[in-house]
């Protein structure tokens, strides 16, 4: 990466509307961030802003002048599916309507405006739904034949292989036809979203990575290249070249 001040890049954040009670019994909203991803973003030379989903439209749009690119990071909850025009499913899981409107809105913003975007698990979902792509709300109920890609225990060291595809900009990153990555979700792309191709798949068909066309750099990974990359080289070239780009984007 050239010299200079670092890019700065936005990361959402999760927020709990009921905290546990402390020692005082106080309690309030809180706004929260695996300082994983925060660390992810600094090794990659990259200044990290936390992104809270609480902002009016208007500071919303303040914030995207002010990045030069935006992490959508995952979390423990599902996207309602009114957001691509399906009713729920019994197996649908925790929704949070506020983080979620926030990740879309700022998702589209960025889009719109040719930021770079690298979606992380549920972010990678959130950059299809923002495109108008689809999900599926269970992998287990609506594709009975997958496997099973819900493998927490396994996150800190990987547990499933995909097969990354030629010709795509993660195959460019990572250099490999096949990854060990680490998935912890229940719920999997479906429809692709406008101007996005496939770029990783697992063994039985499940889409595992996505990334645009149309755009300088939009890149969704339903794994967590930010537990693995403290260890692994390959997927710290995922977070290099996503700040590289950003740190481009902030000199023009």
């Amino acid at each position: 990466m050239r010299r200079g001040s670092p890019p700065l890049i936005g990361i959402t954040a999760d927020y709990s509307d009921a905290p546990a009670h402390g020692a005082h019994h106080y309690s309030e909203p809180t706004v929260f961030l695996p300082q994983r991803y925060l660390r992810a973003v600094e090794r990659a030379g990259a200044l990290p802003l936390v992104l809270s989903a609480n902002p009016s439209s208007a500071a919303r749009h303040r914030l995207v002048n002010l990045l030069d690119g935006l992490l959508i990071s995952g979390g423990n909850f599902d996207i309602h599916p009114s957001y691509y025009g399906e009713r729920p499913i019994d197996k649908l899981g925790i929704i949070k309507p506020c983080r979620t409107e926030f990740e879309l809105e700022i998702a589209a913003e960025a889009l719109k405006r040719d930021l770079p975007v690298l979606g992380i698990c549920g972010g990678a979902q959130a950059i299809n739904v923002a495109l108008g792509g689809t999900l599926y709300q269970d992998i287990a109920a609506q594709l009975p034949q997958a496997g099973e890609h819900q493998r927490s225990a396994e996150k800190a060291r990987g547990g499933h292989r995909v097969l990354v595809q030629h010709g795509t900009r993660l195959h460019e990153i990572v250099g490999r036809q096949s990854l060990e990555v680490n998935t912890t979700h229940h719920q999997a792309i479906r429809k692709l979203g406008r101007r996005i191709i496939v770029n990783a798949v697992a063994e039985d068909g499940v889409i595992e990575g996505i990334e645009g066309t149309w755009h300088e750099f939009v890149l969704g990974l339903q794994w967590h290249p930010e537990v693995l990359a403290p260890r692994q080289t390959l997927q710290r070239r995922i977070f290099s070249a996503f700040a590289a780009i950003c740190h481009k984007r902030k000199g023009n």
